[in-house]
Formats: C-alpha cells, sequence, structure tokens
C-alpha cells in the first residue's frame, strides 16, 4: 500500500515538473517570439531611432548621416547581417516613438538616468561624455560661473527633452531658459546673441568655441554630470538585452568602440564632410 501511495507521489511530481517545465517553455517562446531581435532577422532590417547631434550624428555635404552613432548602427547591422533604417526623431519624442514601436533600438547618445530607466531598458555603456558650456562673450564675460548665472537676467539655451535641459533647471531655477529641437539651434542662439549660455553634451561646446573664439568661450574648466551613453530598448525584452549587451562587450574589448569614438571625438578629421 506504502509502496502504491509512494509511486502515485512520484508520477504526481513527475507530471507536474514536466507541466511547469512546458508552461517555462511555451512562456520563454512567447518572449522570444515578441524580442525585437526576432522581428529584425524576419524583416531583414533594424530601425534605429536618433537625433542629430554634432559628432553623434549629423549630415554631411550631401545630406547622408554621417557620425560616431551612425557608425556604432551601421556595423551592428552588419554583423547582424541585415540592412539598417535611421528614423530621424525628435529628441524629445524619441522614447515614446521606441514605445510606440517606430523603431527597434534607440541608439543616439542617450544618457543612463533613473527617471529614463522607469520607462525603457539600458544596455551595458558604450560611450560615456559629460555636459560643458559655451557662454557668450559679448553678454556673459563678466559674469562668475555658476552663481553669476542664476539670475532673472540670464538666458540659457538647450535642446528639449536633452540632460543639459534638466541640469540647467535644477542649477540655474531663476534663470531664463529656451529650449530647441535641434542642437544647433541652441548653438545659434548664443552666437546670435539671444542667449547667454548654452549647455550640451562635449564635445559640441568645445568645437563650438573653437570655432568662434573671437565671440564665444567657456566659463568653468570642471567636467559637469559625468555620464554614461547607452541603446535603450523596450522592457519586457530580455533578448534584445542580451544580444546588445554582448555586442558592446565584444566591441570594447576588440578596441573598435573605442577607436572609433576616437576618431569622432578626440578631434575633427572628418571636419571637411560637414557644410559649415
Amino acid at each position: 500500500m506504502r509502496t502504491a501511495r509512494a509511486a502515485l507521489i512520484v508520477a504526481t511530481l513527475v507530471v507536474s515538473l514536466i507541466a511547469g517545465s512546458t508552461r517555462a517553455q511555451e512562456a520563454q517562446q512567447a518572449l522570444s517570439s515578441e524580442s525585437a531581435i526576432e522581428a529584425i532577422k524576419q524583416r531583414g532590417t533594424i530601425r534605429v531611432g536618433m537625433s542629430t547631434f554634432v559628432p553623434w550624428a549629423m549630415r554631411d555635404r550631401n545630406g547622408e548621416l554621417i557620425g560616431f552613432e551612425i557608425d556604432v548602427a551601421k556595423k551592428l547591422a552588419a554583423d547582424m547581417e541585415v540592412d539598417i533604417e535611421f528614423v530621424p526623431t525628435a529628441w524629445d519624442g524619441i522614447i515614446p516613438a521606441l514605445l510606440a514601436g517606430k523603431f527597434d533600438v534607440i541608439i543616439g547618445g542617450m544618457s543612463i538616468t533613473p527617471a529614463r530607466n522607469l520607462t525603457v531598458n539600458f544596455t551595458l555603456p558604450y560611450a560615456n561624455s559629460s555636459i560643458g558650456v559655451m557662454a557668450s562673450k559679448e553678454l556673459a564675460e563678466g559674469l562668475q560661473w555658476p552663481d553669476g548665472y542664476n539670475s532673472p537676467d540670464v538666458t540659457f539655451a538647450c535642446r528639449r527633452g536633452a540632460t543639459p535641459c534638466l541640469y540647467i533647471q535644477e542649477n540655474f531655477p531663476k534663470a531664463t531658459l529656451r529650449q530647441f529641437d535641434d542642437d544647433g539651434q541652441t548653438e545659434q542662439e548664443v552666437l546670435n546673441g539671444n542667449a547667454h549660455a548654452m549647455l550640451s553634451s562635449q564635445p559640441k561646446p568645445a568645437f563650438a568655441i573653437y570655432d568662434n573664439p573671437e565671440m564665444v568661450f567657456s566659463p568653468t574648466d570642471e567636467k559637469i554630470e559625468p555620464n554614461s551613453e547607452a541603446f535603450a530598448v523596450r522592457k519586457g525584452d530580455p533578448d534584445a538585452l542580451n544580444f546588445f549587451n554582448n555586442w558592446i562587450m565584444l566591441n570594447i574589448q576588440s578596441g573598435w568602440l573605442l577607436e572609433t569614438h576616437q576618431y569622432w571625438f578626440g578631434g575633427r578629421p572628418w571636419a571637411d564632410q560637414v557644410a559649415q
């Protein structure tokens, strides 16, 4: 009797384990089938959300996209053996567009922040940067950084939805803030004498100062808000996160990411490709 009961218990456990394993496999298959990676493979094209931002992504003299992010995305597509489609998107709407399925991944110099991470998942960092300041000599040369800039008489410019805008709002609450959809507009606002300073990810401010030393300067040498950039993917997609993480790790180990970053950020050997 005890032997029969024991056999029944064992059989029940085996059936439960098999059923549990089957359900787990079905759940895993469902997750895999919904992954952006599977969609990319079936489509034969990876769709990349990005926004123009020197030298991450910009237009050359022929209107073609070039830049660090463009090289990264193109190599990713080549390694996946798929075509690539860039989807230029206004920065303040790029995360909603990702969530709406307009593209598969954001590769656009997006810094990892807790607020963004509540909405999207980030990969391992593949680049690092900081915020820089470019100020107008005409309007701001006598101002002391940072206290002198926290005034209603001071106007800042920044790219809408980007980290520098949040930094200005938090650290210069008394100042006027003008936000633009394109980073080039923020630079022009200072060069035209309509804003005292612009905050943007380096090396954009440094390049602008180098090009216009008689008009603008840097009021500080401090590295503001050092941060890490990563790909952003929709939540609930472990396959995509795993693939992109491993791709980044391999290209860090090979030195390709560092070498490519140095080309675009270490100087401007590419400057003659871009319309001035």
